[in-house]
């Protein structure tokens, strides 16, 4: 007992640290995930068709998002690090490089989905109907991922210098404004014509707008990271050569795991009972959400910390850091499955459920059985998370972080669940437990890798 105390001894400025960056960072995705929520919620109340259609929408979408991920996430190690040198030159030669990426990639898939919706999502299931229904909310969302990418650059990079407030404050704004408008839109409230499911994506795409605005009037008028044009314009080619080294396996790492991740409803539609499970999937991915924010919020809080400490050339430091934040990213995920299982236990039936109206018995069991399983991973992902994003990633170990992450994913849950839910044709309950096993092998691995301390690189260099 005594032993596992002192993981946690660190001086009294450590845990400031860690608590000033976790807490807006818990705040922004709390609020992001409500909002979310609301949206199912609303398009929910058209008919159990249109929940379902959600998760076929937004597949694509959320395909490529992963990717505009991946490029904040290589963007953020090497930023973190130069932090931690407090070159600010190179942190927008940096942000340039990002920039030049993920708007490239971004307007080119949103004029993919915009010109054939239709082919795009029936790859993700045979139901015409579905089918019919989402394609007008994704060719318009679909340009709104081009708005997302630039402003969750931005606030990813001031997240790397220690500024996590800003992406906390400027997502409040949008996502007011954006439940506003879906009120607005969706139902044909204060006298705008009632648009349903389109609605919803002309509200998503006005919040964005309103997001990059903001973006570009704070790039060129705060004192703690000013934009200098000349430097994000023309990055310099050495500064995109260490890019595209540190952030190409990153970038493979998500575009992977979002391909694998949208695997899942794949196999939910293919299923028997498919309608009633991808609208149970609709409900239960926004409440998982909502319970792992302050997972997330660890892994992150982590990779800056321990990102800043290897660029400012203190390795050691970054270790000891390590050996505590990891289990108190457990001790978070044991927080967060008590909430869960507390809600789905006490309000998830009574309360939740009766709300979506029109949901069928089915979908509402197949709700139950996904949060429970879920919140029986969350302790060893939120440790796993820690260990991956936040050690591995922000201390440079991108490509073992890849082949552990993509891996356990192609290995161990999609076979799983492609088996139970497609083949033996087992159920929902043993589809989603392939969850379950990806944790116990992906932390493990992880855990491992920490240990041997071959996981500390510095990418930065000397300019």
């Amino acid at each position: 007992m005594m032993k596992m105390l002192s993981l946690f001894k660190q001086p009294g400025d450590f845990y400031r640290n860690v608590f000033a960056l976790m807490v807006p960072m818990v705040l922004q995705n709390l609020i992001t995930q409500t909002v979310s929520l609301a949206d199912a919620f609303m398009v929910g109340t058209l008919g159990e068709q249109y929940l379902a259609a959600m998760p076929i929408a937004l597949a694509p979408l959320f395909i490529v998002l992963i990717f505009a991920f991946g490029v904040q996430s290589g963007t953020s190690i090497l930023v973190a690090q130069y932090w931690g040198k407090k070159n600010l030159t190179v942190i927008n030669r940096v942000m340039g490089v990002g920039l030049y990426v993920v708007v490239a990639v971004t307007l080119t898939c949103a004029l993919i989905m915009y010109f054939f919706p239709t082919y795009i999502l029936g790859l993700f299931t045979p139901e015409t109907h579905l089918v019919d229904i989402a394609a007008p909310y994704s060719r318009i969302t679909a340009f709104s991922m081009v708005l997302s990418s630039i402003s969750l650059l931005y606030f990813a990079c001031h997240r790397s210098i220690e500024n996590p407030r800003l992406g906390m404050i400027v997502l409040a704004v949008s996502s007011c404004f954006s439940v506003f408008w879906n009120w607005v839109l969706i139902f044909g409230n204060l006298g705008f014509p009632a648009l349903g499911i389109q609605g919803a994506a002309i509200s998503t795409l006005s919040a964005r707008s309103l997001e990059v605005a903001i973006v570009l009037v704070h790039a060129f008028t705060n004192s703690r990271l000013r934009i200098k044009l000349r430097l994000l314009l023309m990055p310099g080619i050495q500064i995109f050569k260490d890019f595209m080294k540190n952030s190409l396996p990153v970038l493979l790492n998500e575009a992977l795991w979002g391909v694998g991740a949208m695997m899942f409803p794949l196999i939910f539609g293919h299923m028997a009972g498919a309608q009633e499970i991808l609208a149970a999937f609709a409900i239960s991915s926004n409440l998982e959400r909502l319970f792992a924010v302050s997972m997330f919020a660890c892994g992150g809080a982590t990779a800056v910390i321990i990102g800043r400490e290897i660029g400012a050339g203190r390795p050691e430091q970054a270790k000891s850091y390590i050996r505590t934040l990891a289990p108190l990213g457990l001790l978070f995920g044991i927080v967060s499955a008590g909430l869960l299982l507390l809600f789905r236990f006490t309000l998830l039936e009574p309360v939740v459920l009766p709300l979506y109206d029109q949901l069928s018995a089915q979908a509402g069991s197949a709700v139950a059985v996904m949060l429970t399983v879920y919140a029986i991973t969350l302790p060893l992902r939120a440790m796993g998370v820690t260990l991956g994003i936040g050690a591995l990633r922000g201390g440079g170990d991108v490509r073992r972080f890849m082949i552990i992450d993509v891996g356990t994913l192609y290995l161990v849950a999609l076979p799983i669940a492609a088996t139970a839910g497609l083949i033996l044709d087992l159920g929902i309950v043993f589809v989603y437990s392939a969850l379950i096993v990806e944790d116990i092998v992906k932390t493990t691995i992880l855990f491992l890798r920490v240990r041997s301390g071959k996981w500390v690189h510095n990418v930065t260099r000397e300019m």
